[in-house]
C-alpha cells in the first residue's frame, strides 16, 4: 500500500487512548483516522473513515470488542483489526481471532512492538505478541476428540451396542464384557429406548448404518 497506514483506535480508557493516538499521529508511517470510546462508536467510525487498521480493546462498555471486530470485518474485510488488550486468557484470544481479528497484543507491549504490529496487520499479516504465538498455535492445532457415535448412550451402552451389531447374543455379550446377563438385558433395554427403536433388529440396523458391528466375531 502507498501512503501512511490509517489507524482507528477503540479503547474506553481515555489516558491510554489519548497516549496511543499521540503515538500514531506523530509517528512515521501512520495517520490517526479516529478514536472511539466503545465498540459501537468504533463500528460507526470504521464505516465512515474506512481505516486500514483498527486497534481494538476487548472489554468496553456497551458493544464489546469481540462484537465490534465481527461487525467491522463483516462490513469491510480489508480493514485489519489488531486487538490490544490486557486480557491474555485463551477464551478471549480464541474469540477475537474467530471474530476476524488479524492480531493480538497485550497492553504491556512497547511502542515499537505496537508500531510493527500495525504495519504488519496493514500488509495482511497475522500478528501475535510475545508468548501468545505458541499458545494460539496450540489452541488452533489441537485435534478435537471426535464426537462418539450415538452420544446419547453411555460408554458401556455403546460397547454393548457394538456387540449387538455384531450379532452377538446376550450370553456372549455378558461373557465378553464380564457382566451378568441381567445387566446386559438392562443395557439393551436402555439402548432401544434411547435409539427410539422397537426391537433389537432395528437397533442393529441403526448401529450398522453408523459404522458399528463390522468387527470379526471372535
Amino acid at each position: 500500500m502507498t501512503g501512511p497506514v490509517r489507524v482507528l483506535i477503540a479503547d474506553d480508557h481515555p489516558l491510554f487512548r489519548d497516549g496511543l493516538a499521540a503515538l500514531l499521529a506523530g509517528g512515521p508511517g501512520t495517520e490517526l483516522a479516529g478514536a472511539a470510546a466503545d465498540g459501537a462508536e468504533a463500528v460507526d467510525l470504521a464505516r465512515h473513515t474506512q481505516p486500514d487498521v483498527v486497534v481494538m480493546d476487548l472489554h468496553m462498555p456497551g458493544l464489546g470488542g469481540i462484537e465490534a471486530t465481527r461487525a467491522i470485518v463483516a462490513g469491510r474485510p480489508q480493514t485489519a483489526v489488531l486487538v490490544l488488550t490486557m486480557f491474555d486468557d485463551d477464551g478471549s484470544i480464541t474469540a477475537a481471532l474467530r471474530a476476524g481479528a488479524r492480531g493480538y497484543l497485550l497492553k504491556g507491549s512497547d511502542q515499537e512492538q505496537i508500531r510493527c504490529a500495525i504495519a504488519a496487520a496493514a500488509k495482511g499479516e497475522i500478528v501475535f505478541g510475545g508468548h501468545l504465538a505458541t499458545r494460539i498455535l496450540a489452541c488452533f492445532t489441537a485435534v478435537a476428540a471426535p464426537e462418539p457415535v450415538f452420544p446419547q448412550l453411555t460408554e458401556r451402552e455403546r460397547e454393548v451396542l457394538e456387540l449387538v451389531a455384531q450379532g452377538r447374543a446376550n450370553t456372549a455379550i455378558a461373557n465378553k464384557l464380564g457382566l451378568s446377563q441381567k445387566t446386559v438385558r438392562n443395557h439393551v433395554s436402555n439402548i432401544l429406548t434411547k435409539l427410539q427403536v422397537a426391537d433389537r433388529a432395528q437397533a442393529i440396523v441403526q448401529a450398522r448404518d453408523a459404522g458399528m458391528g463390522h468387527q470379526s466375531r471372535v
